[in-house]
């Protein structure tokens, strides 16, 4: 990797050292694109009649405070309009949130590997990062992220299903994590792809905000309900707390058009969640396959699965590539496949298959038997 030049005007060395967000590979022309996690179906056609008809008001200024969707968005989940707080995507909020509580010095501790963005905008606000290594099926080993929190600790986050292993907390799981950490100290959940899981179990943050006045929950509207190109997302939480992020929020970078569209899901929300249930079925039906063949594929609950390839990371991304298949590589750790077209599912199986045939014996991406 060749280093990067100095500039020429005094910047801060710790954000010119760490490396911007990079989407991965396009995808081929007559491909598949499977690395950015999106829903495959297009948006629905009331979903698009509405934004067409924002589109007209273009020349002006967005809604700041988003009410008519943070109204809509608290009788359907039971909380007080000011325990919503909206933007322009789920890492929007993240960055107000950890801006909020950190800075200099302070120490934000989360599970690693876990969302490629949680470095960055740590070091942007000046804190440090404490990032805890996942247990060897890929979830969040709880406990140890507990026992890291120091009197520096300004924020945890929880990432459930993990992105990019896939894996969940289960509400067991959190319930005693919660009993580790000082009531004072920010918990945020970050449950991106939380109407993707199936499991019972799983940990389900938003009817928890009134036991743990630290708990702030994290959604968006850009992986089950389509909208990835609006960048919208949500938090609920205690307003105090909201109110903070909302101070750290860029203005106005909400649009309209990107507010209407989510109530218009919202209004969508049977068709919309039939289509997630129709992914979470092919994503159990591949990651089937994919063991089948001979993968140790952690237990997926969002809309990808994710490979343990270590080393061969680089060489399997290629061959996926060459298939016509864009996958979301992290090397020298793995890879990341979203669920895609049913078309995609037969290049997909072919390439894996011959890859995890050559992977050696007593690889982690490979299972044992």
């Amino acid at each position: 990797m060749s280093t990067p030049e100095r500039p020429n005007v005094k910047l801060r060395p710790e954000i010119v050292a760490v490396s911007a967000y990079k989407q991965g590979r396009a995808a081929p022309s007559d491909g598949f694109k499977l690395s950015s996690n999106e829903n495959p179906f297009p948006p629905l056609p009331g979903v698009i009649e509405a934004v067409n008809a924002a589109s007209a008001e273009l020349n002006r200024y967005p809604n700041a405070g988003g009410l008519a969707l943070r109204t809509r968005l608290a009788e359907r989940h039971g909380v007080e309009v000011g325990q919503v707080h909206i933007g322009s995507g789920s890492v929007a909020l993240l960055s107000q949130l950890i801006s909020a509580a950190a800075g200099a010095g302070d120490e934000v501790v989360y599970a690693w590997r876990s969302f490629e963005a949680y470095p960055g905008l740590v070091t942007v606000t000046g804190a440090r990062s404490v990032q805890v290594p996942n247990r060897a099926d890929g979830g969040h080993d709880l406990p140890a992220l507990a026992a890291a929190i120091t009197d520096r600790t300004r924020v945890v986050i929880v990432c459930t299903p993990n992105n990019p292993t896939g894996t969940i907390v289960t509400a067991d799981e959190f319930a005693a994590f919660m009993e580790l950490v000082p009531s004072d100290l920010l918990v945020l959940l970050d449950e991106a792809y939380y109407e993707f899981v199936t499991r019972t179990d799983a940990v389900n943050g938003i009817p928890l905000i009134g036991r743990y006045p630290n708990l702030v929950v994290l959604r968006t509207f850009s992986k089950a309900y389509g909208l990835a190109a609006l960048r919208i997302g949500y938090a609920i939480g205690p307003q105090e707390v909201l109110d903070a992020a909302r101070s750290a929020a860029i203005p106005l970078s909400v649009t309209d058009p990107a507010q209407i569209a989510a109530i218009a899901s919202l209004d969508n929300e049977e068709a919309l969640l039939e289509r997630v249930a129709r992914i979470a079925s092919r994503r159990d039906q591949l990651r089937d396959a994919l063991i089948e063949q001979g993968w140790n594929v952690p237990d997926a609950q969002g809309n990808f699965v994710w490979l343990a390839t270590g080393d061969e990371t680089d060489a399997a991304n290629d061959a996926f590539f060459d298939a016509g298949l864009t996958v979301r590589a992290f090397a020298g750790d793995g890879i990341r496949i979203s669920v895609g077209e049913p078309e995609s599912v037969e290049k997909l199986s072919e390439v894996a298959a011959d890859i995890v045939r050559n992977l050696p014996n007593g690889h982690p991406g490979k299972r044992l038997g």
